[in-house]
């Protein structure tokens, strides 16, 4: 996945969270049988946002004796994707200003910091 051409509902991320954690095709029942169990969702919701994210492009259909599906957008490239698109629709690029909110509304705990800085320190 280069870009998602459509934003990917909540909804539709919780049928990709149980792919994900599949890792591995899953055939509709199974599909069907952990999003009732999760969410309590019947088999029309999860058969609508299941061909819902075929449109997209974001899952991969194949039949076998019935319908399997694997993502095609692993849950590292979705993230990057969604956080890069946050980033650049309420900090307007700057993570720098996303990451200074975070401080000030403490979003992040002192170990939090600590790890950061932690994580950008350069040895010279």
């Amino acid at each position: 996945m280069e870009t998602l051409s459509e934003k990917i509902s909540d909804s539709e991320l919780e049928v990709m969270r149980v792919l994900w954690e599949a890792g591995d095709a899953l055939p509709i029942t199974d599909l069907r049988q952990a999003l009732h169990e999760r969410k309590g969702w019947e088999a029309t919701t999860v058969k609508t946002l299941v061909q819902r994210l075929v449109g997209k492009g974001v899952l991969e259909q194949e039949k076998r004796k019935v319908f399997y599906y694997r993502p095609l957008v692993s849950e590292s490239e979705y993230s990057d994707w969604a956080v890069n698109g946050m980033v650049q629709r309420l900090f307007r690029g700057s993570a720098k200003a996303l990451v200074a909110t975070l401080v000030q509304s403490e979003g992040l705990s002192d170990a939090d910091i600590a790890e950061l800085r932690d994580y950008f320190k350069v040895e010279g």
